[in-house]
């Protein structure tokens, strides 16, 4: 039985609670700055509500319940995406009626657990790029009643899952309209690795051969009658030019909400930094000073333990005189040439990677104006099957 926040230790089970100081927090946390993420999302529900199209969340980036609620009720999105089963039964457990898996399901329990999914009141969505899983999701649509939708994921460009010709996505479109509990509802063509390109231009140069694609297999699936209701993708780094394309209809941006160092030093139009007028960082891990035994380098106890640093080092919000340097297992190393921390100083970390940072915590604490206003578990953290 989950226990009640009132009934948790500050110090052991969480790291604050509702009503305390910013200052009293217990270090390191993950910290969200509620005005700046309410403005982050209200804005992008602005763009997409603009752009005529849908905002179908990314949960992998947050793996939060209250997150993604609060992305429907402010942001106007219309559902989940996830990339693993435990994930959406997560989200759908919570209240998220509208579940997209942005992956393959390919193992029998997988499938079959995702085929229940409807029963507990949500639109369940998958993506499919072999053939021989059509069957597979058929059968288990069929033993529980159930209807799975399907998107046929094309390979954009970052060689990983999907199919790399039109031929395969209407062959395997034709074979999932044609099977028992299963609906065809589109087209799942999104760009990963494209998303981190810093220069505008680079992303754009490639977004382009990525529209000539979608646009063909679209044409080509009407051709023999087949429609999308879905031709979803696209991210933070791009969402511009799937929104604006005609040819998308639902996007997926994920780290628009909290902002990281990596996405922070993408490039918009304009040629300036996506954190510095695009988006806001709202995400933090808060650390404090532990050490102080050299004059020009403190210790903060924020480590490799507590951060993802595959996309690079945490960048020290608001400050200019000390730096991150490195990191071990519990520690964290700061360049301060001037001498200016003290043992207690409590420091705001944006990390490189959001996704796998959140993922190693079982808390978000919600500040607004110094206060603690909200605790949100990391609902989904550790759902990785």
């Amino acid at each position: 039985m989950q226990s009640r926040l009132e009934d948790l230790e500050v110090g052991y089970d969480i790291p604050a609670s509702i009503g305390m100081d910013e200052a009293e927090i217990q270090t390191p946390c993950l910290v969200l700055d509620l005005n700046a993420l309410e403005r982050n999302i209200t804005k992008m529900g602005r763009i997409v509500a603009e752009m005529g199209i849908r905002h179908r969340i990314h949960g992998k980036m947050h793996k939060s319940v209250d997150v993604a609620l609060l992305q429907e009720r402010l942001g106007g999105s219309c559902g989940v995406a996830c990339q693993k089963v435990s994930e959406a039964e997560a989200f759908v457990r919570g209240g998220v009626r509208d579940v997209l898996i942005s992956n393959q399901v390919r193992d029998p329990l997988k499938i079959d657990r995702m085929a229940r999914l409807p029963k507990l009141g949500a639109r369940t969505i998958c993506c499919v790029d072999d053939l021989a899983n059509v069957a597979e999701l058929s059968t288990a649509a069929v033993k529980h009643d159930t209807q799975i939708e399907c998107l046929v994921e094309i390979d954009c460009g970052a060689g990983r899952c999907g199919v790399s010709t039109i031929a395969d996505v209407v062959k395997i479109a034709k074979a999932i309209d044609a099977a028992e509990g299963l609906k065809f509802s589109g087209i799942q063509a999104y760009q990963g690795a494209m998303q981190h390109l810093e220069d505008y231009g680079e992303r754009k140069a490639q977004i382009d051969s990525v529209l000539a694609m979608v646009s063909e297999a679209v044409r080509e699936l009407q051709a023999v009658n087949l429609y999308c209701e879905t031709v979803g993708g696209g991210g933070t780094g791009s969402y511009y030019f799937e929104g604006n394309s005609g040819l998308y209809n639902e996007l997926q941006c994920g780290s628009y909400a909290f902002m990281d160092a990596d996405y922070g030093r993408i490039l918009d139009h304009d040629g300036n930094r996506l954190d510095q007028g695009e988006w806001e960082n709202a995400l933090f891990i808060l650390t404090s000073v532990m050490s102080h035994a050299k004059t020009d380098m403190a210790v903060c106890d924020a480590g490799l333990k507590v951060q993802s640093v595959d996309s690079g080092l945490p960048i020290i919000f608001g400050r200019d005189d000390v730096r991150y340097l490195k990191c071990s297992d519990e520690h964290g190393v700061i360049a301060d040439p001037d001498n200016v921390l003290t043992i207690g100083d409590k420091l705001k970390l944006v990390p490189g990677h959001c996704d796998p940072t959140c993922n190693l915590h079982d808390w978000y604490v919600g500040v607004r104006n110094g206060k603690v206003e909200t605790l949100w578990p990391v609902t989904a953290r550790g759902k990785a099957f």
